[in-house]
């Protein structure tokens, strides 16, 4: 029994809705499609599931540990909170760029969202 403070299932991000392994980022990687924005490399390549699931690959050239953190927790959020509005059945890696740490979080979720809704479309 849940608690009832709890979030509702669509709220939440299950371990189910991301990439976990190597070999799933190289999957994507490798026969995936590429779509960027002024913010964000984003690869897409369909996983035949009911839903998508998302990884998130920041590289140390953005900076140090606590910067590459604060960006993965807001990418992490932005997903998160408009999953169920991102087209499903597809592995998505979301390469953040240098902008990413000093942008407004709204213009990212923005941006982001732009990419993740328009490129599959595409893809098909």
């Amino acid at each position: 029994m849940t608690p009832p403070d709890a979030e509702p299932r669509e709220a939440t991000f299950p371990r189910e809705a991301r990439l976990v392994r190597k070999s799933e980022f190289d999957a994507a990687y490798r026969a995936g499609k590429r779509r960027s924005s002024s913010h964000f490399t984003v690869f897409f390549r369909a996983n035949e599931q009911p839903q998508s699931r998302f990884g998130f690959s920041i590289k140390k050239t953005l900076g140090g540990a606590v910067v590459r953190n604060r960006i993965r927790r807001r990418l992490r959020e932005m997903v998160r909170c408009h999953r169920l509005e991102i087209p499903a059945g597809w592995d998505v890696v979301i390469h953040p760029k240098s902008t990413v740490a000093s942008a407004k979080f709204a213009a990212l979720t923005a941006d982001l969202l732009r990419l993740l809704k328009s490129a599959p479309q595409s893809n098909k």
